[in-house]
């Protein structure tokens, strides 16, 4: 495995993702479940964050005190499945920047075509987190990072739920300086780009919509 991508295998996140795998999960309770997932992800991917101090006053004496250095982080959400990751990490980090890439796949060539971009001022300052819960064929997730780097964004991380060898290679070749962050090294992509063992569509399961001819990642 690439000292890039960093496999966080915790016991329960591991536990919470079987749970979300199985079939008859509702909607609900794999949005909740997602949400927590994100929280213990996002703990791992952001545990080196740049610190410095401040001097502050508790209730008995003075002390310098770490706290979070630079900008305001950034999180930016792949639509639309990105928003079930992005709820936790919001909880995670309150002050954090929220960027959106919206994205779909073409569903013959696989191709991410982009219909929408809104990112927060100044992301060459930020640390940006990208999350997506699926990098299965990787061209969506590729696809929003050069969008993202193209705004001006430098030092970015990706946290995704279920990770395929396809994907994986992709960013290696594509975004050789981003680290990927996922609960799960799955075996392979089917002919359709879906993730196999995977867990399904994972916009689909999260909103209890159904696939239409578009494909989300």
């Amino acid at each position: 495995m690439s000292h890039k991508v960093h496999l966080i295998d915790h016991p329960l996140i591991q536990h919470k993702l079987t749970l979300m795998r199985q079939k008859n999960t509702a909607a609900a309770e794999f949005r909740r479940l997602l949400k927590e997932i994100s929280l213990l992800v996002g703990y791992e991917a952001t545990r080196d964050l740049a610190m410095t101090t401040k001097v502050i006053d508790t209730p008995l004496e003075a002390m310098e005190a770490p706290i979070l250095a630079g900008k305001k982080m950034c999180f930016f959400s792949i639509l639309r499945a990105g928003e079930g990751l992005l709820s936790g990490l919001e909880e995670l980090v309150p002050s954090a920047r929220i960027g959106h890439v919206g994205l779909y796949r073409d569903p013959v060539t696989l191709e991410a075509i982009e219909y929408y971009f809104k990112a927060p001022a100044d992301l060459e300052q930020r640390l940006c987190i990208v999350v997506d819960p699926m990098l299965a064929t990787g061209h969506s997730a590729s696809a929003a990072l050069t969008r993202i780097k193209g705004a001006g964004a430098k030092n970015i991380r990706f946290i995704c739920l279920l990770a395929a060898p396809d994907g994986i290679q992709t960013l290696k070749e594509d975004h050789p300086d981003v680290p990927i962050y996922t609960a799960s090294l799955d075996r392979e992509c089917n002919e359709k780009g879906y993730i196999l063992p995977g867990l399904g569509d994972a916009g689909d399961r999260l909103f209890g919509t159904r696939s239409g001819s578009i494909k989300k990642k």
